[in-house]
């Protein structure tokens, strides 16, 4: 399996090469069975089992086996394992602190489903002691954060897999829309558009103390210290059972300082297709616009005015600019999913349907048979851990590595700054940094609360 990505076996090869003769060490597990033995399973942990955490591990326990887990609130942590052992008849080992879990010689690989305030320092750390990372979307909170774990990966040579699994599954419809695209399709792309939804803003929500067998400070680790916040009704459906309103479980997707709203939330998924139908994937966009927006709560120079609320935007519509003067709208408006739009025609996609006239035609006229598998770089695996494990095996970068991760989540995160300003930005996508604007560099990184560096 050779995935297209910017940093294959040829380029890891390269690295350990000027690294040896540089002195550095790349650090590997001593108990390496992935790399190792192609027969044998390797060994994973999860950190962060909560929703995501377990959606992760259930789908991998048929190709890893889970020796320990890690999370700061110990009722999801006694949950979890129990689903575990009724599904494998094992139990991990279970911790609070996720360092005792990079301590273990025997893990090969953590998978990473923290709250996104967390991704950054878990995955340096991990990969500083020896370990490969599937780490959930997306994969930071600010742009220079991407930057950190670029210059790690390649420091270390570890085999880095995002979650951004359309990649790789949901019956292969976006990669078959990219296919009906490079096959000329639509003729040339015109315009695309990343329906994301909206979000809902939230009442006033009252400070009280935290819920048992939670620890609240490690679960804000580099976040800003604040109270914990809940109120009386309860969640339902997909991460239910836990406080609708509140500043953790589920609800810290709705709050700048713990992720990025539904711009980070869903755009981390449409707006990843968008830009490799796009060829943009090492590159990116010159100049992003705020076209609309709400957001819940008042803003003075970027910031939230109150702390007690939802902050993260409700409604929006953004123009983004990409190579080739082709616009990009991201909406919370219409259908969740991405309307391509050609010179010859246009079709839609989402994880439940592939849609539209180009669609009809493959019926008399289908795609080559290895069309797919040329998007994809090769045959397309079973789900998005095997894809994780066959680039550790082979010592190469899975389908979604982190470069072309952080290229399209600089458009996600740029947005965020354009709404928080409330002003057009112009990108440089060489150097990386925002044209003519200090105030709106300021935002491209940010200080972690002190105590919750990270470990380099």
């Amino acid at each position: 399996m050779k995935p297209q990505t910017r940093f294959n076996r040829r380029d890891f090869l390269q690295t350990a090469t000027a690294a040896t003769a540089a002195g550095v060490f790349i650090g590997t597990s001593s108990a390496s069975h992935a790399q190792d033995s192609p027969n044998e399973r390797p060994v994973f942990a999860t950190i962060g089992l909560r929703n995501q955490g377990w959606t992760i591990t259930d789908k991998s326990t048929k190709f890893a086996d889970f020796a320990a887990f890690a999370d700061v609130d110990a009722n999801v942590l006694g949950t979890i394992n129990e689903k575990l052992e009724k599904k494998t008849g094992k139990k991990a080992e279970g911790y609070k602190d996720y360092r005792e879990v990079l301590d273990r010689k025997d893990i090969d690989a953590v998978m990473i489903a923290a709250p996104d305030h967390w991704h950054t320092k878990i995955s340096v750390e991990a990969m500083l002691a020896g370990k490969d990372v599937y780490c959930e979307k997306p994969l930071t909170l600010t742009i220079d954060e991407g930057k950190l774990i670029e210059k790690i990966v390649k420091r270390t040579g570890r085999v880095f897999q995002v979650g951004t699994m359309q990649r790789t599954e949901n019956q292969h419809r976006f990669l078959k829309a990219i296919a009906l695209i490079r096959e000329g399709r639509i003729g040339e792309i015109r315009k695309v558009t990343c329906g994301i939804n909206g979000a809902t803003g939230s009442p006033v929500i009252p400070a009280i103390d935290p819920p048992e067998g939670l620890d609240w400070d490690m679960w804000l680790g580099p976040a800003p210290k604040v109270p914990y916040r809940a109120g009386t009704e309860m969640r339902r459906g997909y991460g239910g059972g836990v406080p609708l309103y509140t500043n953790c479980h589920y609800a810290w997707r709705n709050w700048y300082e713990t992720s990025g709203g539904q711009m980070n939330d869903w755009g981390a998924h449409h707006v990843d297709i968008a830009t490799w139908a796009l060829g943009a994937s090492e590159t990116g966009p010159d100049k992003v616009t705020p076209v609309s927006y709400s957001l819940p709560v008042e803003y003075k120079d970027g910031y939230p005015t109150v702390s007690d609320q939802y902050n993260s935007p409700t409604k929006f519509e953004i123009h983004v600019n990409m190579p080739g003067d082709i616009p990009m709208i991201i909406t919370s408006e219409g259908d969740n999913g991405i309307l391509f739009e050609g010179t010859k025609g246009r079709f839609f996609v989402n994880r439940g349907r592939l849609a539209g006239k180009p669609v009809e035609d493959l019926e008399t006229n289908p795609l080559p048979e290895d069309a797919v598998e040329k998007v994809y770089g090769g045959p397309v695996s079973e789900n998005h851990t095997a894809n994780f494990i066959e680039g550790m095996r082979a010592r190469e970068q899975p389908i979604s590595d982190v470069w072309t991760h952080n290229r399209m989540l600089e458009t996600c995160h740029l947005a965020n700054i354009a709404i928080r300003l409330g002003r057009e930005l112009n990108w440089d996508p060489t150097k990386r940094e925002i044209i003519g604007d200090d105030e709106a560099n300021s935002f491209l990184s940010r200080e972690s609360r002190k105590g919750y560096e990270v470990n380099m």
